[in-house]
């Protein structure tokens, strides 16, 4: 066993690491604290050889295990504290986000296209067992913590809404829209026209459905195309958690995309995972086994793209810790149903999802990512209000 490893790398919290044979060791002080099991001598040289990739899998194949009272998430917890920064400044992590990274930062037509169907094709069971009600797949805000995940979906559609100053009979495109789900609600809330662009077969399905079974087909209209094929102008155009799979190098031509999708003084909304010190790639183990073709932004790779644009930024706002606590109710209500999927889809698909779910909630918890709302415009704008006291009146609840 490598305890000399241990004792090097846990400065902050506590591990207590037990061995194949079981020997116990602790390592650290203080809190967080969190305990692991391994199961075979060779799995921990294994992960040392490729942290990023080789942690998850191994925790797939059944090789290592919380215990002892501990969880998935306090062990991730401690290990992302202690070696976030060591792990990112070695030399084989610099030579994949200077090298490797720009190489997989292109998304074609096809790619694009392929890359969404790996995922977002996935029987819709287990995204209505994880996500809300209405099956929104992205960041929920929360006024307050113990809000329900409904509660803070909701308080997000209503945030959104209101930074797209929006009035009855508007036209408004939404690039990557899921399930349907923010479409329906503009529709319904605000009395708007709504074109919903998805790359999904499946979720095209059950977006056609939902406007159905709401009555609201008149105002709603999904398409399964590409927003680069999109030809039409709106008065508004929103995307929430697309951009991250758009790629660095399509980056300009995404921000024209919606400018020209922009009427003269439209408004547009741009909600996205940001990374706050480094943009790159996600980490490889996600990105081969959940987004492949994802790429994490930062402020300073948008910024160039959108002036290229002739859009002009009236607001960006930071959503720290949303994401996290999103993220932690996705996976408890998963565990509620997890004996259920295990039967239908195996052991090893449910460690994958739930190790998924915990390892981008500790990004948002100890690492550096959050969420950053781009607000937009074309033109001359005289709608959007130059303070964001519009966006909390009536506490924010209308």
């Amino acid at each position: 066993m490598h305890w000399a490893f241990f004792e090097t790398f846990i400065q902050s919290g506590t591990l207590a690491v037990i061995a194949p044979n079981g020997e116990l060791r602790d390592f650290g002080k203080g809190n967080p604290n969190a305990a692991i099991e391994f199961s075979d001598p060779g799995c921990l040289a294994e992960i040392l050889r490729n942290p990023e990739m080789n942690l998850g899998k191994t925790y797939v194949e059944g090789r290592w295990k919380p215990t002892a009272g501990s969880d998935l998430h306090s062990v991730l917890h401690v290990l992302r504290v202690n070696f976030e920064k060591t792990l990112a400044q070695t030399r084989w992590s610099a030579l994949s986000q200077s090298v490797i990274a720009p190489l997989r930062s292109w998304n074609s037509l096809i790619a694009s296209r392929r890359n969404v169907a790996h995922h977002y094709d996935l029987d819709e069971t287990l995204f209505r067992a994880c996500l809300d009600h209405d099956m929104h797949y992205s960041c929920a805000y929360f006024n307050r913590a113990d809000e329900s995940l409904e509660q803070a979906q909701q308080a997000k559609c209503r945030h959104i809404a209101r930074k797209l100053c929006l009035s009855p009979g508007q036209r408004a495109l939404d690039i990557g829209c899921g399930w349907g789900s923010l479409a329906l609600y503009l529709a319904e809330h605000h009395d708007v026209f709504v074109t919903g662009l998805t790359l999904s077969v499946e979720q095209l399905k059950v977006a056609e459905q939902r406007a159905m079974d709401t009555g609201l087909s008149h105002l709603v209209n999904f398409q399964l195309q590409d927003y680069r094929q999109h030809e039409k102008q709106y008065d508004r155009v929103v995307s929430v958690g697309m951009f991250e799979h758009v790629g660095k190098a399509a980056y300009r031509k995404f921000f024209a995309c919606v400018e020209r999708a922009l009427a003269t003084e439209g408004i547009a909304l741009i909600h996205t995972i940001a990374d706050q010190q480094r943009a790159g790639a996600v980490n490889p183990w996600i990105r081969q086994h959940i987004f492949p073709g994802g790429h994490i932004p930062s402020a300073g790779q948008v910024v160039p793209a959108i002036e290229q644009s002739r859009l002009a930024i009236a607001d960006l706002e930071c959503w720290r810790g949303h994401y996290a606590l999103t993220l932690a109710e996705w996976n408890r209500r998963f565990q509620d149903d997890r004996a259920q999927f295990a039967r239908t889809r195996g052991e090893a698909f449910c460690r994958m999802w739930e190790f998924y779910l915990v390892l981008c909630q500790t990004a948002f918890e100890v690492g550096h990512l959050a969420v950053h709302h781009w607000q937009l415009f074309k033109g001359d704008q005289t709608e959007i209000p130059v303070t964001r006291d519009y966006l909390h009146a009536d506490g924010g609840k209308s």
